[in-house]
C-alpha cells in the first residue's frame, strides 16, 4: 500500500499538538506525536481578546512543530485553529503571528467542522468504525458532542464549555473547598439539561430506534483531557496508545477520580501519576465535565480514544 506522510499542528485553548503520520484510506499510523501547553485562553474570557503573551508562545511553538514535519518528511502539512481562535475578536493578531512563524496561513476551523473531523479520526479506529458512539470532546474552550454510526453522524454540536474556559468562569481555591466542587457540579448539572440534553435527546431516542439490537450508545471520550483520566487510571507516566483505548471507566471509578483530585492541592496534583504537572490545574474541570455527561445522561462506563481532531484533519487531506 502507497501510505502518504502527512502532518497536522493544531492550535488550541490549551495547547499546540502535532501528529506526523503514514494515511492511506483509512488507515493513521501515527510517527510523531508531540505537545506544548501555551494556554492561548489565559486571560480570554473577560473581554475575548488573546493576549500578546500567549500569541507569541504559540506561534514559537508552531514554528517548532513545522521544523519536526519538514525533519520527518511530511509531503503536506496542515495548520488549524480551533475555539479560542474562532471566538476571538483579534484573531488577525494570532492568524499573523501564526503566519510568520508557519509560513502559512492557518485554517480557523469552525465547531461543527471540529466536531466532524473528531468522529472521523475516533472511528479510524476499526474498533470503533461501527457500533453506535457518542463521541465527547473535551478541549480548554469547547467541548464537542457528536453522536454516530459508521460513516453516519445523527447529531453534532459544540458547546462552549471547556477546561481553561470553566477554569475562568467557576474560580476555585488551593486546596479546592467542597462548596466549590459542588457549585462546579452544580453549574454543569444546569447546563447539561437546559442546553445540552434537550439538544442531543431526540437525537439519541433515533439511534436507539435505528439500532434497536445494539441498544445504548458507547460513550468514547477523546482528546488530551480523556487520555490524561486514563492515564491517571493506570499510574501510566508515559503515552501508550494500546494501553490508553483499553480503559473502560464506570461512573463510580471517575467520581471516585473526581472527588480525590478535587480534594487535592495543586502542589500535590502535580505528583498524581499520570498526571502531566502542567495540566494539574485543568483536569479539575475535564473530569468534572465527563463525571457530569455520565452521571446526567446515564451512561454506565466511558471508553477512552487516543484519536480524534488531527487524525480527522490529516484523512479530509
Amino acid at each position: 500500500m502507497d501510505f502518504v506522510r502527512r502532518a497536522v499542528i493544531d492550535v488550541g485553548t490549551n495547547s499546540v499538538k502535532l501528529l506526523v503520520a503514514d494515511v492511506h484510506g483509512r488507515e493513521v499510523r501515527p510517527v510523531v506525536e508531540r505537545s506544548h501547553q501555551t494556554r492561548l485562553g489565559e486571560g480570554f474570557y473577560e473581554n475575548h481578546r488573546l493576549q500578546p503573551g500567549p500569541i507569541a508562545m504559540t506561534a514559537a511553538a508552531v514554528a517548532e512543530f513545522v521544523g519536526q514535519s519538514r525533519k520527518h518528511q511530511a509531503v503536506t502539512l496542515r495548520l488549524i485553529a480551533t475555539s479560542a481562535a474562532r471566538d476571538a475578536v483579534n484573531p488577525e493578531e494570532l492568524v499573523s503571528a501564526l503566519e510568520g512563524a508557519a509560513g502559512m496561513r492557518p485554517e480557523i476551523i469552525s465547531g461543527e467542522q471540529e466536531a466532524d473531523w473528531a468522529f472521523q479520526g475516533v472511528t479510524s479506529d476499526p474498533a470503533l468504525a461501527h457500533c453506535p458512539l457518542l463521541l465527547l470532546e473535551v478541549g480548554g474552550g469547547s467541548s464537542q458532542f457528536i453522536l454516530g454510526q459508521g460513516p453516519m453522524t445523527h447529531f453534532r454540536q459544540s458547546f462552549q464549555v471547556g477546561t481553561v474556559r470553566l477554569l475562568e468562569r467557576i474560580p476555585h481555591s488551593d486546596p479546592p473547598q467542597p462548596k466549590e466542587m459542588e457549585r462546579c457540579r452544580t453549574w454543569l448539572r444546569h447546563w447539561l439539561q437546559t442546553d445540552a440534553y434537550p439538544q442531543l435527546e431526540p437525537a439519541l431516542r433515533r439511534e436507539v430506534a435505528l439500532d434497536p439490537a445494539h441498544g445504548a450508545v458507547t460513550l468514547v471520550g477523546a482528546g488530551g483531557t480523556a487520555s490524561i483520566l486514563a492515564r491517571i487510571a493506570l499510574s501510566l507516566e508515559d503515552f501508550d496508545r494500546e494501553k490508553l483505548e483499553s480503559v473502560r471507566l464506570t461512573t463510580e471509578e471517575l467520581q471516585a477520580m473526581m472527588n480525590r483530585l478535587w480534594s487535592l492541592p495543586l502542589a500535590a496534583r502535580k505528583k498524581v501519576a499520570g498526571l502531566p504537572p502542567n495540566r494539574a490545574d485543568v483536569i479539575l474541570n475535564g473530569v468534572a465535565i465527563y463525571e457530569a455527561v455520565m452521571r446526567e445522561f446515564r451512561l454506565p462506563k466511558l471508553r477512552v480514544s487516543t484519536r480524534g481532531l488531527r487524525f480527522g484533519a490529516l484523512l479530509s487531506m
